[in-house]
């Protein structure tokens, strides 16, 4: 009986897999806003019916995407950090930021489900948050890191928060990292969002006629944004 099970486990989670990557191939010829539970049962040979037994609804193996892509983006991360020695925080950094820039430009069709225009009637469930969440936790951890060393100086002056800023900082830093400050944690959201920004520019063509290819204007930013969050030189 139990190997009756494994084996119908196994043979599901790689029609699983097959049905996915069926889905990510129409990524890139369809969009994310053509995708279609009937053309990828049809592409597999499978009867459109068998399908909605592993996925019940497009948005179901939307999900089941987009997860993967958090994921996938967050394991290049990490392994990108555990690469360098730990008291290396400004490579860490550097490495991490670099890593997720890598993963987009190789994977550029699942970094715009996830980064790109919204796919229209679809609203992503909180399953996907753990893993969105992933790249800028390990930014915060490479920071308390230096934190906790004392040697976390911005060299530039970034200015005083307002009230409602200070607010909304010491609430997230409550959540993932209570003994920053809010000007730390705020220094840290413009990096966070200069990257992907940075990188989406890059994808969707927007550095086309100025800094493109984008090789060294990106590792001169990433250096900027680390001078940003005070790591150590």
């Amino acid at each position: 009986m139990n190997a009756a099970k494994t084996a119908r486990d196994r043979a599901r989670a790689e029609l699983t897999a097959e049905i996915k990557d069926e889905a990510r191939r129409q990524l890139v010829t369809a969009g994310a806003d053509s995708l279609s539970l009937r053309a990828v049962a049809r592409e597999l040979g499978m009867v459109s019916s068998a399908i909605y037994r592993y996925f019940p609804s497009r948005e179901e193996l939307l999900t089941a995407l987009i997860i993967d892509a958090y994921r996938a983006l967050g394991e290049a991360a990490t392994a990108a950090d555990q690469r360098l020695p730990d008291k290396d925080l400004r490579g860490r950094w550097q490495a991490v930021c670099h890593s997720v820039r890598d993963w987009a430009r190789a994977n550029r069709h699942e970094y715009a489900l996830i980064y790109g225009s919204p796919v229209p009637g679809y609203k992503a469930p909180e399953a996907t948050i753990v893993e969105a969440q992933k790249v800028p936790l390990i930014m915060v951890r490479v920071l308390r890191a230096a934190w906790a060393e004392g040697t976390l100086r911005p060299t530039r002056d970034s200015g005083v928060l307002s009230d409602g800023l200070a607010e909304q900082c010491r609430a997230l830093a409550e959540v993932i990292a209570p003994e920053l400050p809010p000007e730390v944690l705020a220094r840290a959201i413009v990096a966070w969002t200069q990257l992907f920004g940075m990188i989406s520019f890059e994808l969707f063509g927007q550095l086309v006629g100025s800094v493109d290819p984008s090789d060294e204007f990106f590792a001169y930013a990433v250096d900027v944004l680390a001078d940003l969050v005070g790591m150590p030189s």
